[in-house]
């Protein structure tokens, strides 16, 4: 009888596990089963599409069940498993479109349950016009609303990545964008000093920011005298919604210090791992809030395993279990956790949490530690921020750009880095993740032989320039 797999979740992780088990054992039995109803998709082109530069969302879908199915994978979409038995080695599943609920058997388990965004209690998160962005639906309710509803004024909670690229997003439909978070700059993953970029660009576009904001209501005046309609407007008439274009939806957003207007809100504090379903089947969970896994994806149960947003990774700069909920991470912690379920012996090398994100005509990307987390690490921290040309000076489309090392004091050891400038800034955050790879000192990557020539970069390059102020 052939052995079953069965995989808890689709998209980044769920689907490179059922792919690469399935190119590991021909003969493996491998059922997935995925809550939404897309099985694989690029989420991180969401902005795009909402904002138009990718026209259909069928140009986001990587894989469907009935391609998944022409490689003898059984994808099922609706389907959401409410229950891990380890002990009979079974699920409980609901058809969500159905609602029936069933049980099925299985020899092997991958949970690639993935993440959630965060939703507090905030009174009035629930009403119309206020959008988490996380799935192909989400991006496809927010399209339709902007399409739709054509709202005025929007604001975006959380200046994170999805914050910075649902700023451009609303900005190109019309829309007048607010940016408010509680914390006391954007993009928490940058040191302040590099994250005061980012926060000049947003205001170059025109993106008002408050910052230290929290927010406390999505119901203020304008939506209680819409309510108030609503009511007189039911007790006169006797039926419709009675309000017209007063009908109940967002309307503002409340801080402490701000009345908002808001027709739209994208709500992005950031995810949490969906690990209730392991938690309850008594799967450990790390110190991160993720599933425990080894090198090899195993979690502390026999034949189950976790990959994805669900589950922790190695960080290789402070050699601890690290959160990083990024599709990279994902693809590479699938396809180690599939070739393992079907027999394999892979292991999965750990992290630095390299990133990049596009905030107008800013690109923004970091790898390793910023000096702040550094610190709280324990390292003997340094830095230095250098400013310098990402090409030949005289050459068109030669930009500034600012690069920050990070690096032990004494070392030298290589920490991290951040970048941010408008132009060649990925091709340079990912040499310095090679080396922090191959645990480099700043002299190691001072000492680097790159290329130059006027059209793409210059003699001394800007990481050259600034692992040589770090060794001086």
């Amino acid at each position: 009888m052939k052995e079953r797999l069965i995989i808890i979740g689709g998209v980044a992780a769920g689907m490179s596990a059922a792919a690469k088990a399935r190119r590991t054992n021909p003969d493996l039995d491998i059922v997935v089963y995925e809550k939404s109803g897309y099985v694989s998709y690029g989420a991180c082109g969401f902005p795009f599409f909402i904002k138009g530069d990718i026209p259909h969302i069928e140009d986001l879908i990587v894989r469907t069940p009935a391609q998944m199915a022409a490689q003898n994978i059984a994808a099922h979409v609706h389907h959401e498993v409410l229950a891990i038995d380890p002990q009979q080695r079974t699920v409980q599943v609901c058809n969500q479109q159905t609602g029936q609920t069933f049980t099925d058997q299985w020899d092997k388990l991958i949970i690639a349950a993935g993440a959630s965004v965060a939703r507090p209690p905030i009174p009035g998160i629930g009403l119309p016009g206020v959008f988490t962005l996380r799935t192909t639906e989400d991006a496809l309710a927010i399209r339709n609303w902007l399409e739709t509803e054509r709202p005025q004024h929007g604001v975006i909670v959380g200046a994170g990545y999805i914050g910075l690229e649902m700023a451009e997003a609303l900005q190109a439909h019309g829309v007048a964008v607010t940016l408010v978070d509680m914390a006391d700059q954007v993009m928490p993953t940058l040191d302040a000093d590099m994250a005061a970029h980012a926060l000049a660009e947003l205001q170059a576009h025109d993106v008002t920011v408050y910052l230290q904001q929290p927010v406390q209501s999505f119901i203020g005046p304008a939506q209680v005298t819409a309510i108030a309609h609503r009511v007189a407007a039911k007790v006169q008439a006797g039926s419709g919604d009675g309000v017209g274009n007063g009908r109940l939806r967002v309307r503002e957003v409340i801080t402490p210090d701000q009345i908002l207007p808001a027709d739209i809100v994208i709500f992005g504090i950031g995810s949490r791992p969906n690990v209730a379903l392991a938690q309850a089947a008594g799967i450990a969970i790390g110190p991160t809030g993720a599933i425990a896994v080894d090198a090899q994806q195993r979690t502390n149960l026999p034949h189950i395993w976790a990959a994805g947003a669900v589950a922790e990774a190695f960080h290789l700069v402070t050699g601890q279990p690290a959160y990083v909920p990024l599709a990279t991470t994902a693809n590479k912690q699938g396809r180690i956790a599939g070739e393992n379920a079907a027999g394999g012996s892979a292991e999965f090398g750990g992290v630095v949490g390299t990133a990049v994100v596009q905030a107008f005509d800013l690109t923004i990307a970091h790898t390793g530690l910023t000096e702040k987390w550094a610190k709280a690490h324990g390292f003997n921290t340094a830095s230095v921020t250098i400013q310098a040309s990402s090409r030949a000076h005289y050459m068109p489309g030669s930009a500034s750009m600012h690069v920050k090392l990070v690096y032990e004091q004494g070392s030298q050891r290589l920490l991290g880095a951040q970048i941010v400038g408008k132009d060649g800034v990925a091709q340079r955050i990912n040499t310095i993740a090679a080396a922090l790879h191959a645990g480099w000192t700043t002299d190691d990557l001072g000492d680097l032989d790159l290329c130059y020539a006027p059209p793409v970069a210059p003699v001394w390059d800007p990481i050259l320039v600034a692992a040589n102020v770090a060794g001086r």
